[in-house]
C-alpha cells in the first residue's frame, strides 16, 4: 500500500466513525478544509463516491460501507501490531555481553546480574572473565569492568563498588608464629604469596603509600600464583601473606580467619567501574544493568 492510500484511507474511517469532518479534522490534527480535500481526492482517484455529506451529517455510501469493512480490519490489526510492538520495546530483553575479571565478576558483578535476570526473564547476559585489558568495542562487548585507574579516559565509567584499599592479610596463626609487619621494609622477613601478572608476565610490586611516600616492594616467598582467589585459600591456609583488595577479603575479616597488617600504609583507590563507550545506544536492558550496579555512597549513609 502507498503511504498516500494508506493516510487517505485512515481519514476516510475517521470521518465515517465521527460522522463529522469538523471531529474527524481535531482528531487527526489537520484543517478541515484539508480532510475535505483528501477525501475527495480518494473519491477521484476511485472514480466512486464514498460518502455523502448534508448539512447535517456525514455518511458513508454503500461503496464507502463495503470498503471500510474490508479496510477496518486490516487498520485494526496494524495498530494492534504496532500496539504490541510498544510492548515488546518496553519490556527489556535482549544480550548483554559484559568482560570483566575474577573476582570482581564473582563478587560484584554476578550478584546484580542474577538478581536482574530474575525480575525480567527476557535479558539474556554474557560475562566474559579476562585478566587483561580488552577493547569492548572491538570484541564486541556492551560493557567491560576494571577498576577505576584501568578505565580509558574516552570511556563512560560508573562506580559499582567504593573505593577500596590493598589488605596485607594473613592468619592470626601465621601472625603468632612469624609476627606482624609494621612497614614495608619489615616485609622481607616474611613469606610472601606472589601473584604472577599474566599480562605483563612479572611479579605484582606490593605498593604502599604513607604521608606522601609511595613505596613498592618485591617480596619474596616460596609460592606464586596468578589466581586472586588462590592467592586468598592460601593465605586462609596458612601459607603466607597475601596483598590483595580489602573487598576480596572482606568476609574472611570480619570472620576474623585473616587478621590485617600495616593498614596505615593502604590508603584507598578509586574502586570497580562499569565501563562503556559514550556513543553507545543504550537499550532499556543495558540501561537497567547500569542502574542496578551503579554504586551510590548516599544510598548507603556514607
Amino acid at each position: 500500500m502507498r503511504r498516500e492510500h494508506y493516510n487517505d484511507l485512515r481519514a476516510l474511517m475517521v470521518v465515517a466513525q465521527e460522522r463529522s469532518f469538523t471531529r474527524a479534522a481535531a482528531q487527526l490534527g489537520v484543517s478541515q478544509a484539508a480532510l475535505s480535500y483528501t477525501v475527495r481526492m480518494l473519491e477521484q482517484r476511485l472514480g466512486i463516491r464514498l460518502l455523502t455529506r448534508t448539512t447535517r451529517s456525514v455518511t458513508p455510501t454503500e461503496a464507502g460501507v463495503r470498503l471500510l469493512a474490508q479496510v477496518g480490519p486490516l487498520f485494526a490489526s496494524i495498530d494492534t501490531a504496532i500496539h504490541d510492538l510498544g510492548e515488546l520495546r518496553d519490556r527489556p530483553s535482549g544480550r548483554l555481553r559484559i568482560n570483566s575479571s575474577d573476582p570482581a565478576s564473582e563478587l560484584v558483578l554476578w550478584p546484580k546480574v542474577a538478581a536482574l535476570m530474575d525480575a525480567y526473564p527476557d535479558i539474556e547476559v554474557e560475562i566474559a572473565d579476562q585478566s587483561g585489558l580488552t577493547d569492548i568495542v572491538a570484541e564486541g562487548f556492551d560493557a567491560g569492568v576494571r577498576l577505576g585507574e584501568q578505565v580509558a579516559k574516552d570511556m563512560i565509567a560508573v562506580p559499582i563498588t567504593p573505593p577500596l584499599r590493598m589488605a596485607v592479610v594473613g592468619t592470626p596463626e601465621y601472625f603468632r608464629r612469624h609476627g606482624v609487619p609494621r612497614a614495608p621494609q619489615d616485609l622481607t622477613a616474611h613469606d610472601c604469596i606472589n601473584m604472577r601478572l599474566l599480562t605483563q608476565g612479572g611479579l605484582y610490586a606490593w605498593e604502599f603509600e604513607r604521608a606522601g611516600r609511595s613505596v613498592n616492594v618485591q617480596v619474596a616467598g616460596r609460592l606464586t600464583l596468578s589466581s586472586v582467589r588462590l592467592i586468598v585459600q592460601a593465605a586462609l591456609q596458612g601459607r603466607g601473606l597475601a596483598c590483595v583488595p580489602d573487598l576480596i577479603v572482606a568476609e574472611a575479616l570480619e570472620t576474623k580467619r585473616l587478621v590485617r597488617a600495616m593498614g596505615d600504609w593502604c590508603p584507598p583507590f578509586p574502586g570497580f567501574h562499569l565501563y562503556f563507550p559514550s556513543r553507545r545506544q543504550n537499550s532499556l536492558a543495558f540501561t537497567l544493568l547500569v542502574d542496578a550496579l551503579r554504586w551510590n555512597a548516599e544510598s548507603l549513609g556514607a
